[in-house]
């Protein structure tokens, strides 16, 4: 398996309120593991969550007993999310505060994702998959039938998002297991990503021989040529046919 990672200010922000991490070696029990997460709330705020969520799922995974890769990236949301909100209840400074997450476990033929917001996960193969599900107002009201992607309204309220790690008592993450195949390559980011950059592109990036790096930075490179409004974080992994059953 390879991995690489890179998060980016972006060309209107001041702070990087993203936050990620990526380990192609064992953390606690999950052969690997990989994290993206985008902070909400205040200036200090979104930087505080966004590095707490991550730093604090991988020290709760480190300690897990829990049996299967879902259980223990579940356990550790729930530890994680109920730490994050008594913070913000404490402090009023981070009142409000929240992050998105989106993790991913390769375990041999097997991806183990989870997510809560609007960070995504993509996997390319023959073309680019979306695995994630976006939790936001637009998401909402397009699987009602009562928006269209992609309109106005969906463009002009993209950045509401309806789940967040950290804002309420309780978190309600998806999780998804994805069979893998050789020559698979899997794409975690935040929206400052995906805002910036289309699908299309995206996926004629991936395709290319670059390496892992060069694309990281093309990508990058787009977004920021495409106006850079937010914080880009991004995530690519490769996992080799040699520890990959097809």
């Amino acid at each position: 398996m390879i991995c690489y990672a890179k998060t980016d200010t972006g060309l209107v922000r001041k702070s990087n309120q993203d936050f990620l991490f990526a380990s192609e070696g064992p953390v606690g029990p999950l052969p690997n593991l990989f994290l993206v997460a985008d902070g909400m709330g205040g200036h200090k705020a979104g930087d505080y969550a966004s590095r707490y969520v991550v730093e604090h799922m991988k020290e709760h995974i480190e300690h897990s007993n829990a049996a299967s890769p879902v259980m223990i990236l579940r356990k550790a949301l729930e530890k994680t999310n109920q730490g994050l909100f008594e913070e913000a209840i404490e402090d009023p400074e981070k009142e409000g505060m929240g992050s998105t997450l989106v993790a991913a476990i390769i375990e041999d033929d097997m991806m183990y994702v989870a997510n809560v917001g609007d960070s995504r996960l993509y996997l390319l193969r023959d073309h680019l998959v979306q695995i994630t599900r976006d939790h936001s107002l637009v998401e909402e009201m397009v699987a009602r039938g009562k928006m269209e992607r992609g309109s106005e309204s969906y463009l002009n309220q993209k950045n509401i998002i309806t789940r967040a790690v950290g804002i309420g008592k309780h978190v309600e993450p998806d999780f998804f297991e994805v069979p893998l195949m050789e020559c698979d390559c899997v794409l975690l980011c935040s929206d400052g990503l995906t805002n910036m950059v289309g699908d299309d592109e995206i996926s004629r990036v991936l395709k290319t021989t670059d390496t892992l790096q060069e694309k990281t930075d093309i990508l990058i490179k787009e977004a920021n040529r495409n106006g850079g409004k937010d914080n880009i974080a991004i995530v690519l992994v490769e996992p080799q046919i040699s520890e990959v059953n097809v």
